[in-house]
């Protein structure tokens, strides 16, 4: 009794297989060992290859922001410790009205619109396409909620950077500020020429400038939204498009 006791006191109990008959050891051993192989090369594949993957993705923003402002290989590392990539089905809400904007969008695949109400009717003030940035920029600045919303119309992926962090790299890294400075610029001007054509061109062309800007747009977009951004009814934009061809 007491040789078995101190028998078993110098055995590890994890080591039962030296108890085993030596072909049920050797099957035990390499089923271990398989099993171990197993995890690794999935935690390999998981995490390399999901890697290679996030890198991919981020490459196509970095071509996107190349066309503005080269920027260093350290800010680039900067932007991708504050990104983050994300998914939305058709129809959900990326940021929904009364909400205070803290991020900014780019559209890596799908389509995005920002949209509010006006005396009830859905009004749609701008589309996002592949290749874009999104962000409700009076919220962004100002801290405040916003009236309006953007909306996700085609199975969407974005990345989001997170503007409270990004404005905190402009002073580490100015080619950073320079280059959301002329992202921003080119937005403030994209926006006087919506209003323009608001103001001095009629519908037709408004209706023939965007479908020249998006040729895709009426597969893509439903004809409710394209009209209230031509600022017409869907009636009237059935009307010229019936012209038109």
């Amino acid at each position: 009794m007491l040789e078995s006791l101190s028998l078993k006191n110098k055995i590890p109990t994890h080591s039962f297989i030296y108890f085993l008959p030596p072909k049920k050891c050797l099957f035990f051993y390499f089923t271990v060992q398989r099993a171990h192989l197993q995890w690794f090369f999935h935690f390999f594949f998981v995490h390399t290859f999901g890697s290679f993957h996030y890198l991919y993705k981020m490459e196509t923003l970095f071509r996107f922001f190349a066309q503005f402002q080269p920027i260093s290989t350290d800010a680039q590392e900067a932007i991708r410790e504050i990104c983050s990539v994300i998914h939305l089905k058709k129809n959900e809400e990326l940021q929904p009205i009364g909400h205070t904007c803290r991020t900014i969008y780019f559209v890596k695949k799908g389509i995005a619109r920002i949209y509010y109400y006006k005396d009830g009717i859905d009004i749609t003030e701008s589309f996002s396409f592949e290749n874009s940035i999104i962000a409700r920029v009076e919220s962004l600045f100002t801290t405040k909620p916003s009236r309006k919303a953007i909306q996700i119309i085609e199975d969407a992926e974005l990345i989001a950077i997170n503007a409270t962090q990004l404005f905190r790299l402009y002073d580490i890294h100015p080619s950073i500020e320079r280059l959301f400075r002329k992202i921003f610029e080119k937005g403030y001007v994209e926006t006087v020429n919506r209003m323009e054509s608001l103001q001095f061109h009629t519908a037709e062309e408004r209706y023939s400038a965007l479908l020249h800007e998006a040729p895709d747009l009426l597969r893509r977009v439903p004809l409710k939204y394209i009209a209230s951004y031509l600022g017409i009814t869907q009636v009237s934009l059935s009307r010229i498009r019936a012209t038109l061809k």
